[in-house]
Formats: C-alpha cells, structure tokens, sequence
C-alpha cells in the first residue's frame, strides 16, 4: 500500500476528501455505529495514516501484511477479538484492500 492509494481514496493530511471513497466509508461507518466514527476504526485508521504519510512503514504491502510490522499486530488483534479470523469489512480486510 503506498501514501498515494491512500490519497487517492481521500484520506488526506487536511482531511477526508468530500464525494471520495473515504468520505463513503466514513459515512457507512457512522451510520453502524450510531453516529460517530470509533477510534481504531478503518476510517479513523486510514485518515491518520493519510494525514502522516506513513503507509509505506506500517506493514500493509501489496504482497500481502508484512510479518512482524504494525499491520500483523492490527491483525492478530482483530483476529482475536473475532474467534480467530479477520471480518470482512473490518479494519485490517479494508486498510489491506486500499
């Protein structure tokens, strides 16, 4: 995953950009959580990535998560907190996809 997907889908330094995917997904997740956008949530999660410019040091490669980095602990904590796999839609399955 390189910073310029992660732009490219709206997640930047000055913000979500209006009418982008990332101003979808935060609308979507918004609406399932009642109202706001948690903390550690795919958008949340990709906007700090977004505002940083640090994708290219987190682990989230397009060869898949790179072992031993910040992306396989996001995951193994999902995959925890789930019964033992990473849900669809979650954060790790959405952060990996852009």
């Amino acid at each position: 995953m390189s910073d310029q997907n992660v732009r490219n889908a709206g997640f930047t330094p000055s913000g979500i950009a209006g009418g982008s995917l990332a101003s979808s997904m935060m609308s979507h997740e918004a609406r399932s959580s009642g109202g706001g956008v948690p903390s550690g949530g795919p958008t949340s999660t990709l906007q700090g990535m977004g505002a940083k410019g640090t994708t290219h040091s987190s682990g989230f490669t397009s060869s898949g998560i790179s072992g031993g980095s910040k992306a396989s602990s996001m995951m193994s904590r999902e995959a925890t907190s789930h019964g033992g796999g990473v849900p669809r839609g979650g954060t790790t399955s959405t952060v990996q996809s852009i």
